[in-house]
């Protein structure tokens, strides 16, 4: 008996994950990334100022504020910042990370990703878990 061989598409293998370092620890980054050849170059970051907002995340900041999502911490990312990508990090329980990725997407905002997180102090103390949301390029 003859079993029916179907021609087959070669499977391409997914990227491996990469690990970036940045103040905040080992991030990873994962083939759902956004592919460099289809990234637009972006301007160079704006100088970071101590206690301002930076420019390129102004508008994320602004937006979950007007919903009364409560931020502690933001960055547009970049060299010099203290995340690689722009970033805002937020307070709230369970569903706080579901309303703000809706406020985003209803907002139009470019999101990269979602995550929940656990921060761990050098004294090997566990923080959190608190919220961040990262951009796929700078709010402008």
């Amino acid at each position: 008996m003859k079993a029916n061989k179907q021609a087959r598409l070669p499977l391409e293998r997914t990227k491996d994950p990469e690990i970036r370092q940045n103040t905040r620890g080992l991030l990873l980054h994962t083939a759902r990334s956004t592919p460099k050849e289809c990234q637009m170059p972006e301007p160079p970051p704006t100088d970071h100022i101590v206690g301002q907002l930076d420019v390129g995340i102004r508008r994320a900041v602004e937006v979950f504020q007007k919903h009364d999502i409560e931020t502690f911490e933001s960055c547009e990312g970049g060299r010099g910042h203290s995340y690689p990508e722009p970033t805002v990090a937020f307070y709230g329980g369970p569903g706080a990370g579901w309303s703000a990725i809706s406020v985003c997407l209803t907002y139009g905002l470019p999101v990269q990703s979602l995550r929940r997180v656990w921060d761990v102090l050098d004294t090997n103390d566990v923080i959190g878990p608190h919220w961040e949301i990262t951009f796929r390029e700078r709010l402008y």
